[in-house]
């Protein structure tokens, strides 16, 4: 089984702190237990100009989509993460993860 990757693209809301974002960030990784999921390797927050890329590896297909399908209770921390984000803006795609050097 090929390892997968979510590619998630986004713009930050009008006036937005990019350094209380990235510790938002860090709170929800933490809080949501995103990186203690099944599969979870790595996530990557990216930047160009005012563009930005979450970028987040599994170990199978399986787990990412697993990962995709929350348990539907709303959490405060995930809250305030998508606060930053226009919701316009995202973009999310799946990819496998066909050959690594």
């Amino acid at each position: 089984m090929s390892k997968a990757v979510w590619f998630i693209s986004y713009k930050l809301v009008e006036g937005a702190s990019e350094c209380e974002f990235l510790a938002v960030s860090q709170a929800v990784n933490d809080a949501c237990s995103l990186s203690k999921r099944k599969g979870f390797i790595s996530w990557q927050v990216l930047k160009q100009g005012g563009a930005w890329v979450d970028l987040v590896t599994w170990e199978t297909m399986e787990d990412a989509i697993a990962a995709e399908n929350d348990d539907g209770q709303p959490d405060p921390v995930a809250a305030k993460f998508y606060s930053f984000i226009d919701p316009e803006s995202i973009t999310t795609q799946l990819y496998s993860i066909e050959q690594s050097y």
